[in-house]
């Protein structure tokens, strides 16, 4: 038995919550762009290609910082949300979110441009020539055929969204129910009289499902490959 403890489980199931809504709102934005980096050529496409990948080069407290100066309480997006909509980032679990989606969107990009790479652009072309719009061509046709790369981008997004930890207890701290994942957990029970058996509990738990996670876009990278 792991003999999990009410707050472990809190920080695990914030940090699925957290995971699903950061893939849940940024795929489609990867989708968009990975599609746009693998079919258009346009001015400013390094530059966009650049801007994707920042975050995985990017120290994350940079990225935190970056996140708590625009969407803070006072700071010019996150201002405006909270007065217009009431949606506010700062030390809330919607920030959390924000920031694993971020940390993450480099990882669903480039699984995602790749598929787009391997389709035959003859094909819908084909499908325009015969009456299609663009928006259908891809939505029947190109996306389909890309859907095993966008499954392995929201795959390895989740995994490295349920273990960001740099810029998130930057942007929003460690509150315990709130914004405690499992890596800020882990870093508070290490920093606790006796808290290394809990923190290594949370660290199986964590692996484990990082474990699957790879495995499972490993395998679909292979029959990927294969389909090509």
């Amino acid at each position: 038995m792991l003999d999990l403890t009410t707050d472990d489980i809190v920080a695990i199931a914030l940090s699925v919550k957290v995971a699903t809504v950061a893939v849940a709102a940024s795929l489609p934005v990867a989708v968009v762009v990975g599609y746009a980096l693998a079919r258009w050529r346009f001015p400013g496409h390094a530059a966009i290609n650049a801007a994707v990948h920042l975050p995985l080069v990017l120290p994350p407290v940079v990225t935190g910082f970056a996140l708590l100066l625009l969407f803070g309480r006072h700071g010019p997006i996150g201002a405006f949300l909270a007065q217009h909509f009431g949606l506010v980032f700062a030390f809330r679990w919607t920030g959390a979110a924000l920031a694993a989606a971020v940390m993450s969107f480099p990882l669903m990009v480039r699984p995602v441009r790749l598929a787009f790479e391997s389709v035959d652009p003859r094909l819908a072309a084909a499908a325009r020539s015969l009456g299609a719009s663009r928006l259908w061509a891809f939505a029947l046709i190109e996306l389909p055929l890309a859907g095993n790369g966008v499954l392995v981008g929201a795959i390895l997004g989740f995994a490295k969204a349920l273990g960001e930890f740099g810029a998130t207890i930057t942007f929003v701290s460690s509150i315990p129910g709130e914004t405690r994942t499992i890596p800020a957990a882990i870093y508070a029970l290490l920093q606790a009289p006796d808290g290394d058996a809990s923190a290594l509990r949370l660290a199986a738990i964590a692996a484990s499902i990082a474990v699957v996670a790879l495995v499972a876009s490993e395998a679909l990278q292979s029959r990927l490959g294969a389909a090509r």
